[in-house]
């Protein structure tokens, strides 16, 4: 098994109404389309893994991060306008984190490698934003603010060219977090 392989598999609860009342539905992996299954989410309960949480289809829209706890009001405790629609779950990941941030769509302008938190971009390589990356090893978290605050994204390995295609148009990022092994 690779190191982003899933040795060990993440479990969410989905209920429809606040304080983990109503219909439920049982998560362990990746669902683009939860209203099949309910036709709202106000309250969750991570038991295991860490996940993603969307507020559109197919992981589009405002992102929040879960990890393990309960979330009795899902809506006003992530500040969510919409209920959650989709949700992904973060693979464990073993061994180094690298990402390369560019300050400009498709990789143009300056850039940095990185294989550390950066709480601040702009402090620590003179960057005024970062509009494209290419996530090498690991999985991260981008905010919108320094110090880790703001909306959120999640960068899995891959190249993201702009972040327009993910749904977030005009978004810039200003701090990078890596996601470790503390979902357990």
């Amino acid at each position: 098994m690779s190191n982003t392989g899933m040795n060990m598999r993440g479990k969410i609860t989905f209920y429809e109404e606040k304080n983990f009342q109503g219909r439920s539905y049982e998560c362990m992996n990746d669902c683009s389309d939860m209203s099949s299954s309910l036709s709202r989410c106000q309250s969750c309960r991570v038991e295991s893994g860490c996940f993603m949480v969307y507020d559109r289809n197919n992981y589009m829209g405002n992102q929040y991060f879960m990890k393990r706890g309960e979330y009795s009001d899902s809506m006003s405790m992530m500040g969510m306008r919409d209920c959650i629609k989709s949700c992904r779950m973060i693979p464990m990941h073993r061994g180094q984190y690298r990402m390369k941030i560019y300050e400009n769509e498709n990789f143009g302008g300056q850039s940095h490698e990185m294989m550390e938190d950066c709480d601040n971009i702009m402090d620590r390589y003179r960057m005024n934003e970062c509009q494209s990356c290419n996530v090498m090893d690991g999985h991260w978290l981008m905010y919108e603010q320094p110090q880790f605050r703001g909306k959120m994204m999640y960068m899995r390995p891959g190249e993201y060219r702009n972040f327009r295609d993910m749904g977030m148009s005009g978004q810039r990022f200003m701090s990078m977090r890596r996601i470790t092994d503390s979902c357990n």
